[in-house]
């Protein structure tokens, strides 16, 4: 079973977040968020790589059936997999770059390698 964090959200806006930041980091290659959440994003944008690097019609469909934009697919499975063929995982990377201001909550910056 996997375990996921709350982020203190219902079910369905957590899962739209997710997919949002996914797609928003895979098109941009760099986001700035909380620190929980970019722990979130790096595991599903891990899995989507490990998906654009198998590259059959089966993996294509599963990242379209995700991720909102064509054009990220594309550059999923064209530009950001292909650099990591090599690699065997540990396509991300988490900074973390201090406190936001109004809450205190502490933010992160999630890239790609």
């Amino acid at each position: 079973m996997i375990l996921m964090r709350k982020l203190g959200l219902r079910s369905d806006q957590r899962r739209a977040m997710l997919r949002n930041m996914t797609t928003s980091l895979l098109r941009e290659e760099r986001i700035e968020t909380t620190l929980t959440r970019a722990k979130e994003v790096q595991r599903i944008t891990d899995k989507m790589i490990s998906l654009g690097k198998r590259g059959d019609l089966h993996a294509k469909k599963q990242a379209l059936s995700y991720l909102f934009d064509e054009d990220v697919v594309k550059k999923l499975f064209d530009e950001v997999a292909p650099r990591y063929q090599d690699r065997a995982g540990g396509y991300t990377r988490i900074l973390k770059t201090g406190y936001r201001r109004g809450d205190s909550a502490p933010t992160a910056l999630i890239e790609l390698l």
